[in-house]
């Protein structure tokens, strides 16, 4: 009796072992069946002795990781990769690639974070080891591997490239040539400097420049077009914007976008009325609506949100990060969201107030004050009233013809970046090939251009001088801007083809090396892309998908 006892416990010990087993592998268990673990469930049916949970999910931050692709991966014992084939691992729909980044901009996830335990184990059975798991540290030293990587090509391709220069011809080195060489040197990555600049990860907006030595100086002889149109007592707009598309002067930008953006009327009689009327019409929006003692539980969320991604704003500059201009931006973007129900405040509107902030604030200031360190509680509060006021004003007016791009799912950006992608294998379909390839995908690095509007790629200067001619479009720059973002992707193909594998490529496509651009690059670019925009615009084919 007490053998059968025994011999009963032991093949109910031999099945639950079997069940538990197959249960984690995917394997038949008893009777032939074959038992899974849906991600998230809990106990699994007639496996008392394990439970299996649901693993740390937590993605890294702008990372697609399906979760179908890692669990075919950890049954085959492959790890999948980030620079997976195309197919493998990639983001078949725009909803699917929007809840993958969804944490993109949680606080703390500047730096790499743990791996999930689920990848973790994927990255085990592919290895035959013990789960992995990415330290910031390791990450960190990943990242110094890929840039001196970079750096050593960049470094010989410049190198027999001077060579080559020097050969036929002497030049005197300059100062500026000099300065350029301490740059470069300085930028090595065996420099402790280049270590610690690691803080500006992927995605992070550049040092974005304020100022700008030549441009100036370029404008100057526009001034004279500028005054006769701005004088005559009827505006006459289109000769505005003609003379506006090629850049305005510095001291006519102000009222030169007030008046492109519809925010004066074209008579000069009634301005001052019309300024007077609107100034006070956005403190009076501030009385009614700016409260953050408010117990609307929308837009407790909403406040929440500005003030979490306003102090990321232009990091390195210190007046952004003056809590009274951070209170401004505040109540501008509040006040926006407020009034546009249907899109509401999404993260990316902050960025496209700086420009008309900062064109403002030089309206009020002297030519040669530096607006990095400017402090602004020298500036008196009517001033600051009037800067804040005509910066919501003109927000607005520029946001009502990319008004699609905001509300829900981001349907403008996703159209936009389609059309891309149709373009770019229109014009070279070269590079195309070798994105897809590679397992690059167009809203990996072009979001944030359709978003954003370039100001994370550009410096700061260089983004008032683009929206110089983004205000002097006829028909609006949401058609334009698609035809500017390839000519920025254009301009970079040489280096994009030189990259062989997916980090290489997404770490210059996400930091491009735009911190020496000038007006001069800009005007370039501008000019290519109206080069494309004549050619293509006309032929509604190009921006269809294929049949």
């Amino acid at each position: 009796m007490m053998d059968n006892n025994v011999e009963q416990l032991a093949a109910k010990s031999q099945t639950e072992l079997a069940e538990s087993t197959a249960a984690a592998t995917g394997t038949p268990g008893a009777g032939g069946a074959v038992v899974t673990v849906a991600s998230g469930a809990g106990p699994t049916p007639g496996a008392n002795s394990s439970t299996f949970w649901k693993n740390s999910g937590r993605r890294v931050p702008g990372r697609p990781s399906p979760k179908r692709e890692l669990e075919k991966a950890a049954a085959v014992g492959v790890a999948v990769g980030r620079g997976a084939a195309p197919g493998s691992g990639m983001v078949s729909t725009f909803t699917e690639y929007q809840k993958s980044v969804s944490d993109a901009w949680d606080m703390g996830d500047d730096e790499f974070c743990i791996i999930s335990s689920t990848e973790a184990a994927a990255a085990a059975v592919g290895a035959g080891g013990d789960a992995a798991h990415f330290s910031r540290q390791v990450s960190q030293t990943v990242a110094l591997n890929v840039i001196e990587t970079h750096s050593r090509s960049n470094q010989n391709h410049n190198a027999s490239r001077s060579a080559n220069e020097s050969s036929a011809d002497v030049v005197p080195v300059s100062s500026s040539s000099t300065d350029d060489c301490k740059e470069d040197r300085r930028s090595l990555p065996d420099s402790n400097e280049n270590r610690s600049r690691l803080r500006n990860y992927p995605g992070r907006p550049q040092l974005q420049k304020i100022s700008s030595n030549c441009q100036d100086s370029e404008y100057e002889t526009k001034i004279e077009k500028f005054q006769v149109v701005l004088d005559s007592p009827q505006l006459d707009l289109v000769a505005l914007k003609k003379i506006s598309w090629s850049g305005v002067p510095r001291k006519m930008r102000a009222v030169s976008w007030r008046l492109l953006s519809k925010y004066l009327p074209p008579s000069s009689e009634r301005r001052m009325a019309v300024l007077e009327s609107k100034r006070q019409g956005y403190q009076d929006l501030r009385h009614n609506y700016f409260r953050v003692d408010s117990q609307d539980e929308t837009q407790q969320d909403t406040y929440r949100q500005i003030h979490i991604d306003v102090p990321r704003m232009n990091p390195q500059i210190p007046l952004f990060q003056q809590q009274l201009v951070q209170e401004m931006f505040e109540r501008i973007l509040f006040i926006w969201a407020i009034r546009h129900p249907a899109s509401g405040y999404v993260q990316g509107i902050n960025d496209l107030v700086t420009p008309f902030f900062i064109v403002f604030l030089q309206e009020a200031l002297t030519p040669n004050t530096d607006l990095e360190k400017y402090d602004m509680s020298t500036l008196p509060e009517e001033t600051r009233n009037i800067i804040e006021a005509d910066s919501f004003w003109c927000l607005s007016k520029f946001l009502d013809c990319i008004q699609d791009n905001y509300i829900f799912a981001q349907l403008g950006i996703q159209e936009k970046v389609n059309q891309l992608k149709d373009l770019i294998q229109r014009i070279d379909v070269n590079l195309h090939r070798h994105l897809q390839a590679h397992g690059v995908d167009y809203l990996q690095f072009s979001f944030r251009w359709m978003n954003n509007l370039l100001t994370r790629e550009l410096p700061l200067h260089c983004t008032i001088r683009l929206w110089d001619t983004y205000l002097a479009e006829s028909d609006g720059f949401a058609l334009f801007h698609l035809y500017v973002c390839a000519a920025f992707l254009l301009h970079w193909k040489e280096q994009l083809m030189q990259q062989n594998d997916f980090q290489g490529l997404m770490l210059l496509l996400q930091n491009l090396p735009t911190h020496n651009w000038s007006d001069r690059q800009i005007n370039v670019l501008l000019a290519e892309a109206f080069r494309l925009k004549f050619t293509y615009a006309d032929a509604p084919k190009h921006l269809e998908t294929k049949s």
